[in-house]
């Protein structure tokens, strides 16, 4: 019972949390190209572009200051065991994250914010470029710390403590998993946000027929220019992320696949019905692409692909002595993971890809074919409520992956090192409930707020832009002071 709340409250802060992320590092980038054009152009356009998506970002960022915090207490609060455990490797890449990363994309934040009157144009563009290199520095340390957990490197266990000891920070940030993980989640974070700016600016052309016609319909193109390469960008190396994974976790794939049996020339399965259990024996139903699996997994139509039950006889042999150390019986010990929950993530999170994908082609050729372009097929509702669907898509797919990820390295917390069911705290159960309770009801207060701020700034549209006799800029406009 304590495991299963101690679970369920870090899988609850972290999907939230997370929602925040990726749009906080996608929006930067885009704000910081919005604001090159400006500085480039004088585009007075592109200015309350960058000013209006900006207060977003800022909403954001301040509300995902909030939730992580608490990340990182969680594991000296219910994962204990597990701090003691890794805290020499574990705390590196989030020491580094908190002290170089953190601090540089706060900084620059702040003279991006109070520097529009102050600092020379180029000087204040550099400071959003300069936030954008922050987050991205910021999720390749906490990436790469995950990645360690999913493949262990640059480590060694201490004989006397019994401990992992770190060996080689560049090990453990070079891994092939960190560095896959990473060119997986940025362009992923940059769809979110475009899907989010393409959600908003639809609502507005269809809802709000005639307000701010041409900076909405402007904005609607680069949220789908930014989600047609992001989409693309992201499901290339979700394809070549999978190879890696196959090969160094290959447990996680074969349940991400159902697939039971190691097999050659496995076929790829596209929808697999089986008994609510966590490993079902049977699967009633299954349809399936011939060899295309094996072709994913190995860039061979007939490469062979390792089965669940293979590879649980594998690691029931392999781990005897861990079982035996913690006073288990090797042959009851289970190495899988909840099969159905994993398969299915994996597909919600690739499905809402594609069908991302899908909709920046459409969108795009829609707004190049018709006359009135997106404004006219935004005053149709369905197609609105549409846009707003895919503006919520790149959210849950983010979660899906990230349940994905870490509910397919079950039951390890650290693969192959420590299982999850002895990185937990002693705590009482009570204290676990009155814990989860307290994060559940924080968290949702915390998520309102930022709902609410980001609905009434979204609705409220861009702000207008004061005309200036500033013949040292490349376009005639004044910034008024912001009003975040």
């Amino acid at each position: 019972m304590l495991l299963e709340l101690a679970r369920w409250q870090f899988a609850f802060t972290t999907v939230v949390h997370f929602l925040f992320v990726p749009l906080t590092i996608g929006l930067s980038g885009l704000v910081a190209l919005m604001q090159t054009r400006w500085v480039r152009t004088g585009d007075p356009e592109a200015l309350r572009m960058v000013r209006f998506w900006g207060k977003l970002l800022l909403v954001n960022f301040a509300i995902g200051i909030a939730t992580g915090i608490v990340q990182e207490f969680q594991f000296g609060m219910a994962w204990s065991a597990y701090s003691r455990y890794v805290g020499d490797v574990f705390g590196a890449p989030l020491a580094m994250e908190g002290l170089a990363a953190f601090f540089l994309e706060s900084t620059f934040l702040g003279l991006w914010i109070f520097g529009w009157d102050r600092l020379p144009r180029r000087v204040h563009l550099a400071s959003i470029w300069l936030v954008f290199v922050g987050t991205n520095l910021s999720a390749y340390f906490i990436l790469a710390a995950n990645a360690w957990m999913q493949n262990p490197v640059g480590s060694r266990i201490d004989p006397e403590t019994g401990n992992a000891v770190l060996t080689s920070i560049w090990a453990v940030l070079s891994s092939p998993t960190a560095v896959m993980a990473y060119l997986h989640t940025i362009p992923a974070a940059i769809l979110t946000a475009s899907a989010l700016i393409v959600g908003i600016s639809v609502w507005h052309l269809g809802a709000r027929r005639g307000h701010e016609t041409a900076f909405f319909r402007r904005s609607a193109q680069w949220g789908l220019r930014g989600m047609l390469v992001t989409a693309l960008l992201t499901i290339v190396v979700g394809h070549f992320f999978g190879q890696v994974m196959t090969e160094k976790q290959p447990m996680k794939m074969a349940a991400a696949e159902a697939l039971y049996d190691t097999e050659k020339g496995a076929g790829l399965s596209l929808m697999a019905i089986a008994p609510f259990e966590k490993k079902p024996d049977r699967v009633a139903f299954d349809v399936k692409v011939p060899k295309l699996l094996s072709f994913i997994a190995t860039d061979h139509p007939n490469g062979t692909v390792r089965g669940i039950d293979d590879l649980q006889r594998e690691s029931q042999a392999r781990y005897a002595a861990y079982e035996r150390l913690h006073g288990r019986d090797p042959a009851k010990a289970e190495y899988y993971p909840i099969v159905g929950l994993t398969y299915w993530t994996f597909r919600l999170m690739m499905g809402l890809g594609f069908f991302m994908l899908a909709f920046a082609v459409v969108g795009l050729l829609l707004a190049r074919r018709s006359v009135d372009g997106l404004a006219g097929w935004a005053a149709r509702r369905w197609f609105r409520r549409l846009a707003l669907g895919v503006l919520a898509f790149g959210f849950l797919a983010h979660a899906m992956g990230w349940i994905f990820t870490e509910v397919g390295r079950q039951p390890w917390v650290v693969t192959g090192l420590l299982k999850t069911q002895d990185a937990v705290s002693k705590l009482g159960v009570p204290t676990m409930v009155i814990s989860l309770s307290v994060f559940i009801v924080l968290y949702l207060v915390i998520a309102a707020i930022e709902y609410r701020l980001f609905k009434r700034l979204a609705i409220a549209g861009p702000d207008p832009i004061e005309p200036s006799g500033d013949d040292d800029a490349p376009g005639a406009a004044r910034v008024p002071a912001l009003a975040y």
